[in-house]
């Protein structure tokens, strides 16, 4: 039951009690469109300032198409009012809910993400507040929309890993955080390698094309000591340095500046690679194949959230044909470039 006062939701609407869910639309909107992970992404926002940040992610993408029919989705954000609560040094984290066909990302009453995948829909709500937090609110909130519609529309397996490649072939970087997958993608571009993504990639399991978001790699500091050009340690280092909730500081540069190579189409998978911290015993030897009766389980292992999406089973068997590889650190990560390029030969 709604009082005469209202909800008190829609802070700044004159009339709160006539609209209580702001179903109204605002007399200014702002809109764009976005080709992203071989979907077609429509932006509306009651804030310019949020869709410069979806500019800020998204723009000069290469923009890469997936076999069969392409669904629009809709993502919509809209700005609150600067809240009452003191400033925070970060934001809470999101907690996930599921019920009724909804999925929803919660930070706190007033920064959360509602989506609908069967109507390929999605509710972003953010107060000014979260305006000085663009990272979380890029990654936590606005990825979260656009990585989960993207999924649940086109039939992707999600996983969390890096993926390079050549010539439309690609390999796909596995591993625990902190194993090195950043450090041998920054080194594979360097190479001259195309980039598809460095956190998450999204392959379709019956073709094996896998896509991604080609906009920023991060870099701790201590991976400079292996750059031997000046000019690209001086450009990573001019990037902004981003926090994970983890707390690890790293560099987040971004690759659509400078003249790196980004993936203009979808990479076609020809194996993976589980990225190890551990040196090998030798250096000249730094992979080995994983014997094939062990594949599913750390594939299972390393990807618990991706294993449980449909198409796990086509994607693990496709895998498991090709083959998959350990990784080993050796003297230099030109080295672990060396063996990756092996594998694309």
């Amino acid at each position: 039951m709604i009082d005469d006062d209202g909800l008190g939701f829609c802070a700044g609407v004159q009339d709160a009690g006539a609209d209580p869910f702001c179903e109204r639309s605002a007399d200014r909107r702002f809109s764009e469109c976005r080709q992203i992970l071989g979907g077609c992404f429509r932006f509306e926002s009651n804030s310019e300032a949020l869709l410069q940040l979806v500019g800020a992610a998204y723009a000069g993408l290469p923009s890469h198409r997936l076999p069969n029919a392409v669904p629009e989705f809709r993502i919509e954000l809209h700005l609150l009012l600067r809240q009452a609560s003191p400033a925070i040094a970060d934001p809470p984290p999101v907690q996930t809910q599921s019920g009724a066909g909804l999925l929803c990302g919660i930070m706190d009453s007033s920064n959360y993400v509602i989506l609908a995948p069967e109507q390929h829909r999605a509710l972003v709500v953010v107060s000014e507040d979260m305006l000085s937090h663009p990272y979380h609110l890029r990654y936590e909130l606005i990825e979260f929309a656009v990585f989960t519609l993207a999924t649940r529309g086109l039939g992707l397996v999600p996983l969390h890993g890096a993926c390079v490649g050549r010539q439309g072939r690609g390999i796909l970087l596995l591993g625990a955080s902190g194993s090195g997958k950043s450090t041998l993608a920054l080194h594979s571009v360097l190479r001259g390698l195309d980039f598809l993504a460095e956190d998450a990639v999204f392959v379709q399991p019956e073709s094996l094309l896998a896509t991604g978001v080609a906009n920023y790699l991060h870099v701790q500091g201590d991976a400079l000591r292996f750059i031997d050009d000046e000019e690209t340690r001086r450009w990573i280092r001019r990037a902004p340095v981003i926090r994970r909730r983890s707390g690890v500081e790293k560099f987040e540069a971004d690759l659509r500046q400078g003249h790196r190579r980004l993936a203009t189409t979808p990479l076609e998978l020809v194996g993976a690679v589980f990225v190890s911290g551990q040196s090998a015993d030798d250096p000249d030897v730094l992979l080995s194949p994983v014997p094939r009766d062990e594949i599913a389980a750390r594939l299972s292992a390393d990807q618990s959230y991706a294993a449980g999406q449909p198409g796990w089973h086509r994607f693990e068997q496709r895998l498991m044909q090709l083959g998959v590889h350990q990784l080993r650190r050796g003297h230099h990560p030109r080295a672990s470039v060396d063996a990756l390029c092996r594998l694309l030969d």
